[in-house]
């Protein structure tokens, strides 16, 4: 047995080194069918399929705090509540607390910002995370009092500190305490965010705060779970909910009926996921339909070849060979060629890994569990195992009909079955419908983004962000102070035109600081929810640096400051939904249900602040004299290029405070074109699949047109020799492939009609039903069908007859 399939391999490889022109074509198609399938499946085995890398990561949960007021936001919890839900709970144990904040960093090299996570003494202990060096917090470091520890992630262990060993015991100074290393992550995914260092509540100076720690109302926190061995999930929320009433009914003046607090829970493994698992699935269906393409094509190109190798088997049978034998040799070519395309296709996977995975970690934080291992390797080998299975099956059955052909009549023509070549082209022609019309779909929409104002202008213009340390800006007097001197400094720059400041940009992709508010004269029915809006902390000169225009009223000025009457700016969303009807200059607002109340002096034009495919939000802007916030971003108008300014900029700020960092220093159109790249690397990724597939759809289809004419050259040329015109035989040949052409169109219509609904939410201001799109696409592929028919139809009607006649 071993014997006879080392014969089979040897002779097989002799027949592919044979006819070069075959393999390459072969090898080329599988390695870029299998290569992105492996690449692809990889990421979902990572991502979708893989078990948190947790002890018993299906039984964590994350707890919420919905207010149905609030448009059924969770409102986070209070220290005071997390310890009530502690003792009330049994099916969800071993809570722990967590938020995230930005610090200040000194020490080890230049000042830094780190984004914090501020956590309870068990939250390592609840995920099941050992740490990779050193350990994780003690109970009694969350006491008051306790020495400041730190625990560091691993990418900034590794990105930071290059990746020191000797880290642990280290210190640094964090809001003019010293803190000391302990432990550092392994490299897992972190939830509920992506943070570079971890302390404890009692190393944070606003949640050790007694306003935080005792009051039932100061809530934010997150707060996660295990549940309890043999309990549900569904139990869990049920015990939750009956929690959450008695609460309720305990101090009803912290849950006001009106409001409509609730609270429930979901599987952290559900959640981690959520966002990554629709692109993920549209990624899966586009890899699979390319497989298919692919598997198809190289199954005419080897049916074709079966047809020229007539003879040789011919032969085999005559001097003894069974139909058994046969199969069998095939069998062994296809998975040759099979596993030469898996291997070629690896490389292709492994190349690409890197972009796919970054364009993955945009939506999940387990991206960073995807690596070139042994699932890939396994994926690898199922693909070409599974894929020269089929390019072995799917010949089988004109396969019988030629060994039993030739077993009795020896090589009489080719009885390669026709329909069967005409199957595969149709298959063909319906999925590159299907991946014309998906990539198609998110071409349109990358258009429509690009064509999309997003209210400002972004050119020439420098960003960076200054988090004043909270140890040394604890009075809004500082922080304000700090402001004042460093404007002036920055409108002193050659080339500056003007220079704002705001707590956030526009498309930063941080969370907005929203509030619920009320406007006078307007009245909110019980179990109605209150309007809410997006608040800013912004200068005169961020208006201005932006090109934000002015539309009613006028901007901030110098004499809005806190000893005055409170003013605001909005934006048209707000004054068209909230003071429509009116004048809104001069309307009243409040953001503390009418204890304090500020006035409009302006209306700006809107901004798409949270995305280009987004509406524009309801903001309301505060005057930063007013609101001064630490975490400032600096925007620096130029009259040329803004990035020769950045070292100006760091400069002027280290003059002002020479150990405030100077963070996320790039150009505002970059920031722009970032909100920009998961959409078009998804855009150039189905563009690319579809590419390919109508490449081999439109060679498979010149290749099995073109074999139809050389089995029939002999009627071809009876035909011309009987007195048919040349442009009869050009029309029946035409006709006999685009037959072919316009029955894969309708079906591939049909499916990318039905697969609609994969395309929801990643398209912008197209239909996912589009009907340009769908037109475009069947024109595209029917006109690329007709030349595709055309090149053999011509050299049939040039046929010779005499030639034709002789020849057969």
């Amino acid at each position: 047995m071993l014997e006879s399939l080392w014969q089979d391999l040897r002779y097989g490889t002799r027949i592919l080194v044979r006819s070069p022109g075959f393999t390459v074509a072969i090898l080329v198609t599988l390695a870029l069918g299998i290569g992105a399938n492996t690449a692809i499946f990889s990421v979902i085995h990572g991502v979708l399929l893989r078990p948190l890398p947790y002890p018993d990561g299906e039984r964590l949960v994350h707890l919420e705090q919905p207010v149905a007021r609030q448009g059924g936001e969770s409102a986070g919890f209070s220290p005071l509540e997390l310890e009530d839900y502690r003792q009330r709970l049994t099916g969800i144990q071993r809570l722990v607390e967590y938020h995230s904040m930005p610090f200040n960093i000194v020490g080890q090299g230049e000042p830094r910002r780190v984004q914090t996570a501020v956590v309870s003494s068990g939250f390592f202990d609840t995920l099941g995370v050992r740490p990779l060096l050193g350990r994780t917090f003690l109970p009694d470091e969350e006491k008051p009092g306790a020495a400041p520890v730190l625990i560091l992630s691993h990418a900034y262990w590794q990105r930071e500190l290059g990746g020191d060993p000797t880290i642990v015991g280290k210190t640094f100074t964090m809001n003019g305490r010293t803190h000391t290393v302990i432990g550092v992550l392994p490299p897992v995914p972190q939830y509920p965010g992506e943070n570079d260092v971890y302390m404890p509540v009692s190393a944070c100076p606003f949640r050790s705060g007694e306003h935080w720690a005792h009051a039932r109302t100061s809530r934010g926190l997150t707060v996660l779970g295990r549940l309890a061995p043999g309990v549900s999930i569904v139990e869990a929320r049920a015990e939750l909910e009956r929690a959450a009433a008695s609460l309720h009914q305990a101090w009803p003046e912290a849950y006001p009926e009106a409001q409509g607090f609730t609270a429930t829970a979901s599987r952290i493994q559900d959640r981690l996921v959520a966002r990554a698992r629709p692109t993920l699935l549209l990624l899966f269906v586009t890899a699979v339909f390319l497989l298919l393409i692919v598997c198809a094509n190289v199954a005419n190109l080897t049916l074709a070849r079966l047809a020229r190798r007539e003879h040789e088997l011919a032969v085999r049978v005559a001097v003894g060979a069974g139909q058994g034998r046969l199969a069998r040799q095939l069998l062994t070519e296809h998975l040759l060629l099979s596993f030469l395309g898996g291997l070629l296709g690896l490389v292709v996977a492994v190349a690409g890994m890197e972009l796919l995975v970054a364009f993955v970690a945009r939506y999940t934080s387990r991206a960073v569990e995807v690596e070139v291992g042994a699932p890939m390797l396994l994926i690898n080998l199922g693909l070409s195992l599974g894929t020269g299975l089929v390019l072995s099956l799917l010949p089988a059955l004109p396969a019988r009909t030629l060994f039993g052909a030739v077993a009795k009549n020896g090589s009489s023509g080719s009885r390669v079955s026709p329909r069967l070549r005409g199957f595969f082209i149709v298959s063909q022609v319906a999925l590159s419908c299907v991946l014309l019309v998906g990539a198609g779909l998110m071409l349109r929409s990358m258009v429509r983004l690009h064509r999309v104002d997003p209210g400002f202008d972004p050119e020439n213009v420098l960003t960076a962000r200054v988090d004043l340390g909270w140890d040394r800006y604890r009075e809004d007097d500082k922080v304000r102070a700090f402001a004042e001197q460093l404007v002036p400094r920055l409108e002193g720059l050659p080339g500056v035109t003007v220079v704002g400041l705001a707590n956030e940009l526009p498309l930063g992709g941080s969370e907005p600081w929203t509030m619920a508010l009320q406007v006078e004269g307007e009245e909110v029915s019980a179990g109605q929810v209150r309007p809410r809006a997006d608040l800013r902390s912004a200068t005169s000169g961020y208006f201005h640096a932006l090109g934000v225009p002015l539309l009613k009223g006028r901007l901030f000025e110098p004499g809005d400051r806190p000893d005055t009457a409170p003013v605001v700016v909005v934006n048209q969303a707000f004054a068209r939904t909230y003071l429509a009807g009116g004048e809104p200059l001069g309307r009243r607002i409040s953001f503390d249900e009418g204890r304090n109340w500020v006035t409009v002096v302006g209306v700006v034009g809107d901004v798409r602040e949270r995305g280009l495919g987004e509406d524009p939000p309801r903001e309301v802007y505060l005057p930063f004299a007013l609101q001064p916030l630490r975490d400032i971003r600096v925007l620096v108008r130029t009259s040329g290029a803004p990035m020769a300014l950045a070292p100006h900029v760091r400069e002027l700020v280290h003059e002002l405070d020479s150990v405030q960092p100077v963070t996320d220093v790039r150009t505002l159109s970059s920031l722009r074109s970032e909100s920009l790249a998961a959409p078009r690397l998804m855009t150039l990724l189905l563009g690319f699949f579809a590419v390919l597939a109508l490449v081999l759809t439109c060679t498979g289809l010149t290749g099995v047109v073109a074999f139809s004419v050389s089995q029939r050259v002999r009627e071809l040329g009876i035909r011309l020799a009987l007195g048919a015109e040349p442009s009869s035989v050009l029309s029946l040949v035409l006709r006999q492939g685009m037959s072919l052409v316009l029955a894969g169109l309708l079906m591939g219509t049909a499916g990318a009609l039905g697969l609609s609904w994969l395309m929801e939410g990643l398209l912008f201001g197209v239909e996912p039903t589009d009907p340009v799109t769908l037109v475009g696409v069947v024109l595209l592929l029917g006109g690329t069908g007709a030349v595709a028919c055309l090149l053999p139809a011509l050299r049939a009607a040039r046929t010779d007859p005499a030639i034709a006649l002789r020849s057969t």
